[in-house]
């Protein structure tokens, strides 16, 4: 007998709209937490590791340094691009106690951005090739198809 931490579902979760979406919550992957917001289970987060492994080596294999910025970001480098107003109510905005206005970042174009403007300033130094692989967090006001497009 398995000691994998493992139930699957006989009946298609009602707030599963896709048929992918419906099969992740059915065999057992994940496990939906709140609307748009899934918690991985042990069988579903070995292949999301498995993917994860697939995908740096092929980054890897093309000279791509992997870093990884944190979730909760500072205001300023989306005011600066305008992202601050532009993503509107798809944006999880806090304050901390000191009163600093942050985010839970949906994009982390701006961190890029920010990480090399300062040390790359010659075409000399190009190409470079960064990525990171990172949960993103947007307030979608209908979170729908699974983890696509949740929060």
């Amino acid at each position: 007998m398995s000691s994998l931490f493992l139930r699957t579902l006989r009946e298609d979760p009602a707030d599963a709209e896709l048929p992918g979406h419906r099969l992740l919550v059915r065999a057992g992957y994940i496990r939906r937490a709140a609307p748009g917001v899934y918690s991985w289970l042990p069988l579903g987060l070995r292949v999301l590791r498995k993917v994860e492994v697939v995908v740096r080596e092929e980054m890897d294999a093309i000279g791509a340094q992997e870093l990884l910025f944190p979730a909760l970001l500072p205001r300023e480098p989306y005011e600066a691009t305008g992202r601050w107003t532009d993503y509107g109510d798809n944006l999880f905005r806090l304050t901390d106690r000191k009163h600093a206005d942050l985010l839970l970042g949906p994009t982390h174009e701006e961190m890029f951005t920010l990480a090399v403007k300062d040390l790359y300033s010659s075409y000399k130094d190009l190409p470079l090739a960064l990525y990171q692989i990172q949960t993103k967090y947007r307030d979608e006001a209908r979170p729908r198809a699974g983890l696509l497009r949740g929060r």
